[in-house]
């Protein structure tokens, strides 16, 4: 691959544009919005102008709605001998594509399941993708050459490809993407009911819980309103549930004869969160239910992380993950080191030795 268009440089295209220059291709941006076109050009992503000759590859960084007509333009120009695009749903631009009468041989629908709730050419990074899924739909018209030029592609970028039909892409990432974010940010609008006295007592839970709702609201209702039926799928599952918790919590409330039942709801319907959460695959396909958390106090001060984990080598321990609550009111917080569980007691040993503030916990959750 010598030379890509890139279309639209928010975080996604400008992510791509920047791994793609890192490896030696040409790259070319094009917006709607030339200031954005610009920034991502300011910070090394490429040429901010039209490519001068036929590039091996288009990559389309647009909402869903906006893939098929971009699509159908460029090709119509004969921008590149071939086309994706990273549209969180697949399904709608297909159909939409077809619609339009492209050249379907030269499409390859593409998705890397990877962003973050920051959005925009400034949060771009070249290694966004590194080590991250890259979801590939071809159709039964797309040609080998096409498919091949994609696969390039996401290996350029540092991502690993699945391959994938439209109908099943679109059901996995509405129950493991687009359902979630809509879910955090129903509970956080409900932070809005609490006052500052409630709110000051928040950890990390509610952090970890509502962080991806900090995302565009915009870009998120093109989202899902092109997958939205899966979607809708997913929530009236979760609204049953929802309902079943709230039954038994009215029935444990009044005292019913059925408490003791009403009790063992709740428990299952936790428990099958835990089974949940623990089926999601964590460090080398290795569950994180596998790890335990060695849970440290330590001083908002510069070096104490760099010291904790030079405790933590000295020790022998491998630290597989990390996580950090701060605290509001004091200057110190608390690291979570995840390690696996047979070497979490001698790494608490060695840190209390060491005068560090030590206890075990769950990774994740935890108290």
């Amino acid at each position: 691959m010598r030379c890509a268009v890139i279309v639209g440089t928010g975080l996604i295209g400008t992510s791509v544009a920047l791994a793609l220059r890192e490896r030696g291709v040409t790259t070319y941006l094009m917006d709607s919005d030339p200031t954005a076109a610009r920034t991502a050009a300011a910070l090394g992503a490429g040429l901010a102008q039209e490519p001068p000759e036929v590039a091996d590859i288009a990559v389309l960084a647009v909402p869903p709605v906006r893939v098929a007509p971009v699509l159908a333009d460029l090709q119509k120009r004969g921008t590149a001998r071939f086309y994706t695009d990273v549209a969180s749903v697949k399904g709608l631009p297909q159909r939409e594509v077809e619609a339009l009468g492209c050249e379907l041989t030269a499409v390859v629908g593409g998705h890397p399941l990877a962003g973050g709730e920051r959005s925009g050419p400034l949060a771009a990074r070249g290694d966004l993708f590194t080590g991250r899924p890259w979801v590939l739909v071809p159709s039964e018209h797309t040609s080998a050459v096409a498919l091949n030029t994609a696969l390039e592609l996401v290996a350029l970028c540092g991502a690993t490809p699945v391959l994938l039909d439209g109908e099943s892409h679109d059901r996995a990432v509405a129950l493991i993407s687009h359902a979630p974010h809509l879910v955090a940010s129903l509970t956080a609008g409900r932070l809005l009911e609490g006052g500052e006295s409630a709110l000051r007592l928040a950890g990390q839970g509610l952090r970890d819980v509502t962080r991806i709702a900090a995302g565009s609201p915009a870009l998120w209702t093109d989202i899902l309103s092109a997958n939205p039926v899966p979607v809708a799928e997913v929530l009236e599952a979760l609204a049953a549930d929802a309902l079943a918790a709230a039954g038994a919590l009215r029935r444990i409330g009044r005292g019913d004869t059925d408490a003791a039942a009403a009790m063992d709801t709740l428990t299952e319907l936790l428990q099958r969160g835990v089974d949940g959460r623990r089926a999601i695959p964590g460090k080398h396909g290795m569950p994180d239910g596998a790890l335990t958390a060695v849970e440290v106090s330590v001083g908002d001060s510069p070096g104490e992380l760099a010291r904790l984990f030079a405790a933590a080598a000295a020790a022998g321990a491998n630290v597989e993950d990390v996580g950090m609550e701060h605290s509001a009111d004091q200057p110190t917080g608390r690291a979570r080191l995840a390690v696996l569980e047979s070497s979490a007691s001698a790494l608490a040993e060695a840190l209390g030795a060491d005068g560090w503030a030590v206890r075990l916990g769950d990774w994740p959750g935890g108290p």
